[in-house]
């Protein structure tokens, strides 16, 4: 039995900077283990318990300063540690590095017909990164079944691996037989504090280094020349709203009372500034090459949830016809319907902006799984030629998309907010490639907006849920239906789903919410009781109401990963959103910026949250909140008119 843990060595979030030329400039940074990964260590450890007579090995890909992170590892008791460095890996994209970590795994003897049991364990993402990507990809490289997104994961005594998977609104439990791969969220076993003797065991240990010759890897896919995709331009991304309006007063009665009246006189509101993005040389006078060789209009994937479309899927149709309407020559959009008996749905995906339906029905389709979706929809991409293929970023399309993205040999871009068809000057080969799909993500803590480019087919983006809006239903339209009928590989269905429980609120009340109550760990003395407790008292009051919390609470085990606001959670958009006890950080920023106004109530005067809303009270969460929920219980609604 061997137990592998993949890890990063990540600047800190607060001294990450970005190059000019869209890459990390890690030279003044300090540098710690991916925060993921950290819990990525502790599962591989607690596994151990059960199999004391396991091989623990740690690997990494990076500069020579990765040494410090992977000598930590050993400290924490693994035993061995591998770093692959090599120059031609410099900018290497998602796509490269799952191939590069997977070929060394490979070189290890690692593979998915090897005799002796192994599991790998990584970090869900990266914080320098955040795309959650290269799991899914030395996964569908090793040819492993996986589980991401996972809280927990323990041996049953047959062999297999038990996982927790976090979905919208609750939770699965996987059986995964071994070799597999499963990601870690930083809500499982805190990471342990490394000993004294396996401190003396670090110093004395050897990592073994390999270059790209070693391991017997080409160059033709990795680095900054032979990623499908790259970095095409980094833009600033500003502040948005005016100067804050504070109460005023000497009691929490006084301090409510100046919030109600600041808010009736209103004039803090959202205002919408384009990001400037860095000007760049004068467009020469190249050539235009079409690269797409046949490959034509806009592919999606719908996600079902309790046999109902999931809202984040009907968002991207809001993108998609922006984008066929740039592309035009008869640009259609064709969803892909996977599932059990769910042909009565596509009439609503027509309504909604569909033109074709590619439906896939079958019994042993009727809850999503990995491996045979992602075959599947390989299957229908070689077929149909898409040149764009859009998915949501849910914990499903953020495991699915980069696993399509190995089998069909393309780029795939995380998370994104904006998504445009424009080109790309190539002034190497003095051409100009138009049309491109221009994929825009906030990256690096939401400080940037990096334009990313594909250049092999299909282009393929996720979208951030919650970040577009779903398009305006046009109830009777229609479109056609194109049944498929997949070759299903029986190897894809041996990781089981053995429970899926999904609670009442979460994911859908929150992008319906006109109103969200959220709390940070300012709020946490009773357990998020009053947060709980005010966003219930709007809801009597006949508001479409929701409680949220930041990550830190959801890490802390007081709310479900399904009600985290943040770049790493919900992009939520409400009339109001109520910030309680929230510092301010720029990844929960990411999540509620979009918000039509903005209310913080926090103890700190000098919280970042103050210099990212439009009204605010300094005060004590104990103190304040039971006055505001006083006020809303005679009527006092934010601002927000009660539909009679």
């Amino acid at each position: 039995m061997t137990i592998i843990s993949l890890i990063k060595q990540v600047p800190l979030p607060n001294e990450m900077r970005m190059g000019d030329d869209g890459l990390m400039d890690r030279t003044k940074a300090k540098s710690i283990i991916n925060i993921d990964c950290q819990f990525g260590l502790e599962a591989g450890l607690q596994l151990k318990k059960h199999y004391p007579d396991a091989r623990m090995i740690v690997c990494s890909m990076g500069p020579g300063s990765f040494e410090n992170a992977l000598k930590t590892a050993i400290s924490m008791g693994y035993d061995e540690a591998y770093l692959l460095s090599d120059r031609k890996l410099g900018g290497s994209d998602t796509f490269a590095t799952g191939l590069a970590i997977s070929t060394m795994l490979k070189h290890l003897g690692f593979t998915k017909d090897s005799k002796e049991p192994f599991v790998i364990f990584a970090g869900r993402q990266t914080s320098d990164g955040d795309t959650a990507h290269v799991p899914s990809q030395v996964a569908e490289n090793l040819g492993i079944p996986q589980a991401t997104f996972c809280q927990s994961a323990k041996p049953d005594g047959k062999g297999n691996i038990i996982a927790k998977r976090i979905i919208e609104g609750g939770y699965q439990m996987m059986e995964l037989p071994m070799p597999c791969l499963i990601s870690l969220t930083p809500t499982g076993i805190p990471p342990r504090k490394p000993s004294l003797i396996g401190a003396i065991k670090a110093r004395n240990s050897t990592i073994k280094v390999f270059g790209v010759e070693d391991i017997h890897l080409g160059t033709e896919k990795i680095g900054l020349n032979g990623s499908p995709t790259i970095v095409a331009a980094v833009a600033n991304i500003e502040s948005e709203r005016p100067p804050i309006v504070l109460s005023e007063g000497t009691t929490e009665s006084a301090l409510v009372g100046s919030l109600i009246a600041n808010m009736k006189k209103g004039g803090n509101v959202l205002q919408h500034k384009e990001v400037k993005e860095k000007a760049g040389k004068e467009t020469p006078d190249f050539p235009v090459v079409d690269t797409r060789d046949g490959y034509k209009h806009i592919l999606t994937w719908v996600e079902i949830a309790n046999g109902q479309i999931a809202r984040p899927s009907l968002e991207l149709f809001t993108p998609a016809r922006h984008l066929a309407e740039q592309l035009g020559n008869d640009t259609r959009i064709k969803t892909v319907l996977i599932g059990k008996d769910v042909a009565p749905l596509a009439q609503t995906l027509f309504e909604h902006g569909a033109d074709e339906v590619i439906l896939v029905e079958n019994d042993k389709l009727e809850e999503y799984l990995v491996l045979p979706f992602s075959d599947i929809i390989a299957q229908i991409i070689k077929k149909q030629k898409p040149e764009i293929a859009l998915f949501a970023a849910t914990t499903s399309g953020r495991e699915l998309a980069p696993r399509i993205a190995v089998k069909t040999g393309s780029g795939v871009t995380a998370d994104c907010t904006g998504l445009e068809i424009g080109e790309y000057v190539n002034r190497k080969e003095k051409t100009i490639i138009r049309p491109i799909l221009h994929s825009r993500r906030p990256t690096y803590g939401e400080s940037k907006l990096a334009t990313i480019l594909g250049f092999v087919y299909p282009q393929i983006s996720t979208a951030r849920a919650g970040t577009f809006e779903v398009p305006e239903r046009v109830e009777g339209r229609t479109g056609t239906i194109s049944k498929f009928k997949p070759e299903l590989v029986e190897d894809d269905f041996r990781a089981l789903i053995l429970e899926t429980v999904r609670g009442a609120g979460g994911l859908q009340n929150l992008f319906d919410a006109e109103i969200i109550v959220s709390g940070g760990r300012g709020a946490t003395s009773d357990g998020l009781k009053l947060v709980k407790e005010l966003a219930e008292a709007l809801k009597e009051q006949g508001l479409k109401a929701e409680w949220a919390a930041s990550r830190v609470v959801v890490d802390e085990g007081f709310a479900e990963y399904a009600r985290q606001i943040g770049q790493t959670g919900k992009t939520v958009r409400p009339k109001v959103y109520v910030a309680i006890g929230i510092s301010g950080a720029i990844q929960h920023l990411a999540g509620m910026k979009e918000s039509g106004t903005v209310v913080a109530i926090d103890r700190n005067p000098k919280a970042a949250i103050f210099r990212n809303a439009d009204f605010g009270i300094v005060g004590e969460y104990e103190d304040v909140v039971p006055e505001l929920i006083e006020q809303v219980k005679q009527g006092f609604t934010f601002g927000i008119e009660v539909k009679k």
